[in-house]
């Protein structure tokens, strides 16, 4: 799948990156931090236009966590149930999304983007929640922002060394989500501290 990926980039450009993480978003199996990697390397090889290809991968990610958001809003869990399977999300992983939105909340449409496994399904998630659009938006697309522009300027700068360090990205993503975590956590600790000791 990734060098199929890979290919329609090369062939298509723009088109298949907007089409791709719009369908990477939504739940498809698109390797989407590999995408953004190879992308912001045709920029440093000069194939890609820096300022086109970041606006179109956002307006890719924004369309899918969009798209996403409305079917949360609209169908739910019944979306779900009867066609999650053919978009590689069950029911666990909406409940886990859904803990995780609840728990950090709305920074999770933020950050988790940058979480493997969340970031099909916070939009989901915040739907199901009914959370308002103008809030969705606002920390939804402020992430797409921030995951777009990372993984491209991550690309551009590791030039041709983009697809040896690609292949660590997962890893990094993990250990990157972990520590956010614990300092989330560390986060809430001190502030119930502090408002105990303010009492």
């Amino acid at each position: 799948m990734e060098q199929q990926v890979l290919a329609w980039i090369t062939q298509y450009g723009y088109i298949a990156i907007f089409l791709l993480l719009v369908f990477g978003i939504v739940g498809l199996p698109v390797p989407d931090e590999t995408l953004l990697t190879f992308t912001g390397y045709l920029i440093y090889s000069h194939h890609l236009s820096l300022p086109q290809a970041y606006f179109t991968a956002l307006a890719g990610s924004v369309c899918g966590i969009t798209i996403s958001f409305w079917l949360g809003r609209t169908f739910g869990l019944a979306l779900i149930h009867r066609y999650g399977k053919y978009l590689h999300i069950r029911e666990e992983h909406i409940l886990k999304a859904h803990a995780w939105f609840e728990g950090v909340g709305h920074w999770g449409l933020t950050f988790g983007y940058f979480v493997p496994g969340v970031r099909h399904v916070t939009a989901y998630a915040a739907g199901m929640s009914e959370l308002e659009p103008p809030r969705f938006a606002l920390f939804a697309y402020s992430g797409a922002c921030i995951w777009v522009g990372t993984f491209i300027t991550l690309g551009y700068f590791l030039g041709e060394r983009w697809h040896a360090v690609e292949k660590n990205i997962h890893t990094v993503m993990v250990d990157v989500a972990i520590g956010v975590a614990v300092l989330g956590v560390g986060y809430l600790v001190w502030r119930k501290w502090r408002k105990k000791r303010g009492n």
